[in-house]
């Protein structure tokens, strides 16, 4: 999209998301991360290892002596916040698009599926030494401005702080409801893993890794000039065997590291590449997360009935 008019791009980007993606998902009244909602339903019997205690209904329990939980009716008014790193590391692409592109395209995904199920979209990006608001606003309208301005902003400079972000929008934004962040995850896990998991401990909460594949391992082309894109240092570097494998170790360690600090944080991870057919990715995760959910449901059914 990047050499494309913001215009054209964002009109591309809607037909693909909405006559592939919801082709794909074939069911518009379900959210990205099927889960409970904010208003309280019925009191049923605790499950032990699968319930929240944070539920946990204790006038019930203290009469009947039985453990009870309410559970949670979905609410349709719920908002969807975003936070959406466009530093200058997400300008790196050697692919079909570049980082920055799938960052814009996957929040433009979830604000339209999020706009399909009534939520208000609002988005925090990360551009250069600014974090930008966007208030949470419905409709299809208010979306397009902000995708406009993304797909309309100059190449970022510098390197920007995630965890700063992230404290900034649990701060704002207290009522429950799905929390994205749209990031690399380059940075140390140790200065975003915190906030995150503070965020996680209120909200659901999506992690969408962008990575490229050039970030994985690097070809076997000789001498190249390699560039920090957030510093701005370049350094020659002959590619040997020795050295490839050497970056190929360190960059597998680095994204294990990643995916630990996602899963104690508590998050869900979605990993997109530059490389692959993100729409398909994005189905296939929604799909998995809708079945899980199913299957617990069931589960939890099961066990109340005993």
């Amino acid at each position: 999209m990047s050499g494309a008019n913001p215009d054209q791009a964002l009109r591309r980007l809607e037909l693909t998301v909405v006559r592939r993606l919801d082709g794909l998902l074939q069911g518009r009244h379900q959210g990205l991360i099927p889960g409970p909602g904010t208003d309280h339903g019925d009191t049923r019997v605790y499950v032990p290892g699968e319930d929240d205690v944070r539920r946990m209904d204790w006038a019930v329990t203290a009469r009947t002596t039985v453990p009870h939980v309410r559970d949670l009716i979905a609410d349709r008014e719920l908002e969807t916040w975003a936070v959406a790193d466009l530093s200058a590391s997400m300008e790196f692409g050697t692919a079909d698009m570049s980082k920055r592109d799938l960052a814009v395209s996957a929040v433009g995904a979830i604000g339209i599926l999020a706009g399909r199920v009534g939520d208000r979209f609002g988005a925090y990006i990360l551009h250069g030494d600014d974090v930008h608001r966007f208030p949470a606003k419905p409709g299809r309208p208010r979306l397009y401005a902000l995708l406009h301005s993304l797909l309309s902003a100059p190449p970022a400079q510098g390197a920007v702080d995630l965890g700063e972000a992230l404290e900034m929008m649990a701060t704002a934004h207290r009522k429950r409801g799905l929390r994205v962040v749209v990031s690399d995850f380059l940075d140390s896990p140790d200065s975003w893993e915190p906030p995150l998991r503070r965020l996680a401990a209120r909200h659901q909460v999506l992690a969408v890794e962008i990575i490229d594949p050039r970030e994985l391992e690097l070809p076997d082309v000789g001498f190249v000039t390699l560039s920090d894109p957030e510093t701005g240092r370049s350094r020659g570097v002959h590619l040997s065997h020795a050295l490839r494998e050497r970056y190929a170790e360190a960059a597998a360690e680095q994204r294990l590291a990643t995916r630990a600090a996602l899963r104690r944080a508590g998050a869900a991870h979605l990993v997109l590449r530059t490389d692959r057919d993100w729409v398909f990715d994005i189905a296939e995760f929604v799909l998995r997360q809708r079945r899980a959910s199913h299957l617990l449901r069931r589960a939890v059914n099961r066990k109340a009935g005993t």
